[in-house]
């Protein structure tokens, strides 16, 4: 495992510290927040841990904009369109390194801010979310919940 020298170990955006966990849903809360807006995309209904965990942060309930779609398994953070993250980790635990050292998942991932790499990510997450595939989908019959 990387650990990076001390000075660069703290993220303060995201309020992450190499050493200390911070809930996935505790950062969405305080961007909500700060009014920032969140979209997710989930591939199924959340499960129990995360539904708890959900109920801990009311301002989620309406400020953040959710949809199901079980063909998703891209993983991918986009940032106002001008910074991304993707990569093979689900935003669990154990994909973001919650568990121990011995327990966790080998996961890679991309930070970039290059147009070239975002733009496809952004295509890719808005065509899902405004529902483009749903009407010729081969898995509507497991979907919940269609866009369109």
């Amino acid at each position: 495992m990387y650990v990076p020298p001390a000075h660069a170990m703290r993220v303060t955006e995201a309020r992450c510290i190499w050493w200390e966990m911070v809930p996935f849903l505790e950062v969405l809360d305080g961007l909500v927040k700060r009014g920032i807006e969140v979209r997710l995309i989930h591939a199924k209904d959340p499960g129990p841990n995360w539904r708890d965990d959900f109920d801990r942060y009311p301002k989620l309930w309406t400020a953040m904009e959710r949809v199901l779609c079980p063909r998703v398994h891209f993983k991918c953070m986009i940032v106002d369109g001008v910074k991304a993250y993707f990569g093979s980790a689900n935003l669990t635990g154990a994909g973001m390194g919650a568990k121990s050292e011995r327990k966790r998942n080998f996961e890679n991932g991309v930070l970039t801010d290059d147009p070239a790499l975002i733009n496809p990510l952004v295509e890719q997450f808005d065509s899902v979310w405004r529902g483009a595939f749903c009407r010729e989908c081969g898995r509507r019959e497991h979907c919940p919940d269609p866009v369109v």
